[in-house]
């Protein structure tokens, strides 16, 4: 192992703030890890770590070395680059992350046919609600909902994020058909919430066609984590829900669902459906495999047609 090898552990451990964490990502052996570090450190003549049961620090060589670290790798995947893109046939690998269900519907897809058309490629999918450093956890690209919050990332947006209330007919002959926001929020809600986010809000117009938006808390007797079990709550009778459009994998009157206060406005947000790539990753791969994911969804997107007359509804 040479000492660029090194020196990339070395930054990995960093990012990470621990061993154990940083040889979880490169799937080895933390005693392994340490060792080759201590290896480094004997290497340059000097300490970069301050370690102690609970944390580590680094010392001012390790911060100068931190340095050196970053524009090594920087030069390897600027090397990496270019080689690829003198390859007549794509290849390499790519490491991509998505939410769970916008992954399942359409990410795996999107796999299957990039690796059908580009057989030399690899891919480490990494399906998860959770919000992942995309740079300190060495993603190619991750599929988010919203614009990245972090100026060093570039992003890409895919499609419009729109929402609809929705409930089954079921909920309905039930509880009747909530004709305002106040009449909705008094019948049970079903809430996402996955540790970071909990949805129990719902901001609509305070009359139908009005520009002013009130904000109503939901209750509800179900909360979960996982949009697809909300998803079958909600076709269920179990309770209403505002709900992104690319949940749906078909036309909701084959669900059962109708749309609630389709004359009340919702509000207008940014929060499209993006891909989002650190600048060092802007390899011919990453443009290849999000223009699959395009091509996957459609434009506009295939969900935007799974409730009739949509465009009509929510201004």
């Amino acid at each position: 192992m040479g000492m660029s090898t090194r020196l990339d552990l070395f930054l990995d451990v960093v990012q990470h703030g621990s061993f154990a964490k940083a040889a979880g990502v490169r799937n080895i052996d933390r005693s392994a890890l340490s060792k080759q570090i201590k290896i480094l450190e004997d290497d340059l003549g000097v300490r970069l770590l301050n370690r102690s049961t609970r944390a580590l620090s680094l010392t001012d060589a390790g911060k100068e070395i931190l340095k050196q670290a970053e524009s090594v790798r920087e030069l390897l995947a600027n090397t990496q680059r270019l080689a690829e893109s003198y390859h007549s046939t794509p290849k390499g690998l790519l490491r991509v992350t998505s939410p769970s269900l916008f992954g399942k519907m359409y990410i795996q897809d999107a796999v299957t046919q990039f690796m059908a058309e580009y057989p030399e490629t690899h891919i480490k999918l990494v399906l998860e609600d959770r919000r992942a450093d995309i740079i300190g956890e060495r993603f190619d690209i991750a599929f988010r909902i919203g614009p990245p919050r972090d100026s060093s990332l570039i992003a890409r947006k895919l499609a419009n994020n729109n929402t609809a209330i929705l409930a089954s007919q079921h909920f309905i002959d039930t509880y009747g058909e909530p004709t305002t926001p106040e009449e909705l929020v008094k019948l049970p809600a079903i809430i996402y919430s996955n540790g970071e986010i909990t949805a129990n809000k719902l901001i609509i117009s305070d009359k139908p066609n009005s520009e002013q938006m009130e904000t109503h808390v939901l209750s509800g007797r179900l909360e979960v984590n996982e949009l697809s079990v909300l998803m079958d709550a909600v076709e269920a009778g179990l309770g209403f829900s505002q709900r992104s459009l690319f949940a749906l994998d078909k036309n909701i009157k084959e669900k059962g669902l109708v749309p609630l206060l389709t004359n009340y406005k919702l509000p207008e947000t940014n929060w499209g459906l993006y891909a989002v790539y650190p600048h060092r990753n802007q390899t011919p791969l990453v443009k290849l495999f999000i223009d699959t994911v395009q091509k996957v969804i459609g434009t506009p997107p295939i969900w935007e047609s799974y409730i009739d007359d949509y465009k009509e509804m929510y201004k």
